[in-house]
């Protein structure tokens, strides 16, 4: 069973360096009505390297995502040390970064996280108080996910700051992303 971060405990972190190519998204227009700038929204979405991951990325994209928002993908891993992981994760958030833009004309942010991924989820949205999270899920049954734990369960109970969004794996259909 996964535990709740404390406030003060500490977590390690790599922010990821994105491509230049990405075009900056330049500040939103003036509103008419009052003369401010509209603000666009944070949205944490959680990645991995699995295909429900990249449902769940693209549902928010295509459903979620408006212009002036700023998208903010986190994957937690079990190691910061391991270079390997970091060189693979860093290049798929490139990726996604690059279709992030390519689609919904967002800026993206990126950083992997050292923890459970739960923890280190509700962690980032506690920094960041973002108006979503979006996390995917495995495709496992009830049975399996009761037994083992699933981390959009635990962030469905235990992300206090933002609602939580778990967009259903592939297995439901591709209806969910048109």
């Amino acid at each position: 069973m996964m535990e709740t971060v404390m406030e003060d405990e500490e977590y390690n972190w790599k922010e990821v360096k994105l491509p230049s190519l990405i075009p900056i998204v330049p500040e939103p227009e003036l509103t008419k009505e009052t003369g401010e700038r509209r603000r666009g929204r944070d949205i944490v979405v959680a990645i991995d390297h699995g295909p429900n991951s990249k449902h769940a990325f693209d549902w928010t994209i295509t459903h979620l995502c408006r212009l002036a928002d700023t998208l903010h993908l986190v994957h937690a891993v079990s190691s910061l040390k391991n270079e390997i992981v970091y060189e693979v994760t860093q290049a798929l958030m490139e990726k996604l970064a690059v279709e992030a833009f390519e689609v919904a004309m967002v800026k993206t942010v990126a950083r992997i996280v050292e923890g459970d991924a739960g923890k280190v989820i509700c962690k980032e949205a506690e920094r960041l108080k973002p108006s979503a999270v979006v996390v995917g899920t495995r495709g496992r049954g009830i049975f399996q996910s009761v037994l083992q734990g699933s981390v959009s369960e635990y962030c469905l109970h235990n992300c206090k700051i933002a609602p939580v969004i778990i967009v259903p794996g592939k297995e439901a259909g591709e209806d969910s992303v048109i």
